[in-house]
C-alpha cells in the first residue's frame, strides 16, 4: 500500500509539472511587438497639412487586400524625412498645391506579404488595373516586387501632388470594374491628384518618371513633384514617378518590422 501511495504521488507530481510547463511555455515564447525607434515620427505631427491616403491599409492596391502590418492609416517616417517634406509642402502651398502621400514606412512583414502574393500566380484579381500589360510571372524579374524595400528604412515615401482645394476621393469598392492604371485620367480610378500620366503603383513602363511618351501637362506635373522634392534632399526612383528617398538616410542599412500604427500621445 505504501508503495502504491508513493507511485501515485510521483504521478501526481509529474502531471503538475507538465501542466505548469504547458501553461507557462506560450508566455515564455511570446515576443514583444517591435516599436518605432525614437528617430521615427508620425508625419502628421510635423507636417499636418500634407494629405494622407494610405493605400495599403485598404484593399485598393495591386493585391486587392489590406497589407499585413498596416494597422492604422498613418504615415510614419524618420524625423529628417518629415522635416524635408514639411519644407517641400510649404513651397507647394504657395503655388496652390499640396503633397499627398500614399505610403511611407513599410514593415518587412508587409514586404513579405508582397512576395507571397507575387509567388501565387493564380491571384490576379487586381491585374486589370495595376499590371494589365505585365505577366505576373515577370514581377520579380522586372523589378516590381523584391524581398527588401527601401521603405522599410524609414526615409522613402510614395507621393503625388494635389491641386487645392482638394476634392475628396471616393473609396474603392471591392469587386468593382477595374480600369487600366495607364489609361486617360478620366477613365482611371478617380484620384484627386493632378494628372501624372498613370495612377499610383502602376506596374508599367509608362510610370517611368521621364518616359518620353509622357508629355505636356502630365510631364510638367511629374517635373513639379520631382523638382520640388529634389530641392529639399529627395532622390527619385526613375522607374516610379511617385517614389522618393530622402538622403542621407538615417538608417541606410536597417530594415524595420514594427507595425504601421502610432501610439496615442507618442511624442517622438
Amino acid at each position: 500500500m505504501t508503495r502504491l501511495r508513493t507511485v501515485l504521488r510521483v504521478l501526481a507530481a509529474s502531471a503538475a509539472a507538465l501542466l505548469a510547463v504547458s501553461t507557462t511555455a506560450p508566455a515564455a515564447q511570446a515576443r514583444p511587438e517591435p516599436t518605432p525607434p525614437r528617430e521615427f515620427v508620425a508625419l502628421r505631427a510635423v507636417a499636418p497639412t500634407i494629405i494622407q491616403e494610405m493605400r495599403y491599409v485598404t484593399p485598393h492596391n495591386f493585391m486587392g487586400v489590406a497589407v499585413t502590418g498596416y494597422r492604422q492609416p498613418v504615415c510614419i517616417v524618420t524625423r529628417p524625412t518629415a522635416e524635408a517634406l514639411r519644407a517641400a509642402q510649404a513651397k507647394l502651398l504657395r503655388q496652390g498645391y499640396s503633397l499627398k502621400v500614399y505610403d511611407c514606412y513599410r514593415p518587412q512583414r508587409a514586404v513579405d506579404h508582397f512576395v507571397r502574393w507575387a509567388e501565387d500566380l493564380q491571384d490576379e484579381r487586381m491585374k486589370a488595373e495595376f499590371y494589365p500589360r505585365v505577366d505576373k510571372s515577370r514581377l520579380f524579374a522586372d523589378g516590381y516586387i523584391a524581398e527588401k524595400s527601401g521603405h522599410s528604412r524609414g526615409s522613402t515615401v510614395d507621393l503625388t501632388v494635389v491641386k487645392l482645394p482638394a476634392l475628396p476621393t471616393r473609396p474603392y469598392v471591392p469587386g468593382e470594374r477595374l480600369a487600366p492604371c495607364y489609361g486617360p485620367k478620366a477613365e482611371r480610378f478617380p484620384d484627386n491628384s493632378v494628372d501624372m500620366g498613370t495612377g499610383f503603383d502602376c506596374f508599367d513602363t509608362l510610370a517611368h518618371t521621364d518616359d518620353p511618351r509622357v508629355q505636356g501637362e502630365q510631364r510638367a506635373n511629374r517635373q513639379l513633384l520631382k523638382r520640388t522634392l529634389a530641392a529639399v534632399g529627395f532622390t527619385n526612383l526613375p522607374e516610379e514617378w511617385w517614389h522618393f528617398t530622402y538622403k542621407p538616410e538615417t538608417f541606410p542599412d536597417s530594415y524595420f518590422d514594427f507595425p504601421v500604427a502610432w501610439p496615442r500621445g507618442a511624442r517622438h
